[in-house]
């Protein structure tokens, strides 16, 4: 009697109810989890305002004192450039405008222009190189209490030089650009070394003095020594404060 034929053995699936079976006893592989929601994008960072209690910073006004020579133009570009400043040299004006010469009085009136203009940048916030040589402290007293009045700062820029070093500069810069300079003979030289009243420590730590005896402020002072400066401007009570005849 033949024996029966018998299907193959297969073994008990364990699986969860409703799962799928095979004869090879395979496992189904299990669903791929959903894909995450994109997460949101971020809100747009509000518009930085500014801080209207915290004032802002003074402008400063840099007055380059010292002798034909010295080096202050070379000082002053350079400090224009760090600060971004409004830089003023009156040489260049001069040269332009009155054909190389110094024409007597117009130095003066030049300066006090140049002035009005540094002082209405130094309120808006401009900073200032004024390159003008500055030989007495009455000028650079005149024009410290001028950037005060403006709400600005001021910074004392002194650059010494020799007897020496200034003859060698000035024949220098005149043999290779008379262009930008005027004629100084040594005993011009020796005549302005004479004249010019060097900054103590005092004023280079920011002393700033009264004006000189027989003045009611420094505004006075300033538009008696550059005529200019008040042009446009009403200044009542102008001139010396002094008795009669004095």
């Amino acid at each position: 009697m033949s024996q029966q034929s018998r299907p193959p053995h297969q073994a008990t699936f364990a699986g969860p109810p409703g799962a799928s079976r095979t004869g090879t006893d395979r496992l189904a592989a299990p669903a791929p989890a959903p894909a995450p929601a994109p997460a949101p994008a971020p809100a747009p960072a509000p518009a930085a305002t500014p801080n209207r209690d915290v004032p802002p910073e003074p402008a400063t006004m840099f007055l380059m004192v010292g002798l034909p020579g010295a080096g202050k133009t070379t000082r002053a570009e350079e400090l224009a450039a760090a600060h971004r400043a409004l830089r003023l040299t009156p040489d260049e004006w001069m040269i332009p405008l009155f054909d190389g010469s110094q024409p007597d009085g117009k130095r003066d009136l030049l300066e006090g222009r140049l002035i009005a203009l540094a002082l209405q940048a130094l309120r808006l916030g401009v900073d200032v190189v004024l390159d003008f040589g500055l030989w007495s402290r009455d000028e650079r007293s005149a024009l410290r209490w001028l950037a005060a009045s403006a709400g600005a700062a001021s910074h004392v820029v002194y650059l010494p030089v020799d007897r020496d070093a200034q003859l060698a500069r000035i024949t220098h810069r005149w043999a290779t650009a008379p262009h930008t300079t005027f004629p100084m003979s040594v005993a011009d030289i020796d005549t302005w070394r004479g004249q010019f009243q060097a900054p103590d420590a005092a004023e280079l730590g920011g002393d700033v003095p009264g004006p000189p005896p027989g003045w009611r402020g420094w505004w006075e002072w300033a538009v008696d020594r550059w005529p200019s400066l008040a042009h446009g401007r009403a200044v009542e009570g102008r001139g010396r404060d002094r008795p009669a005849g004095g």
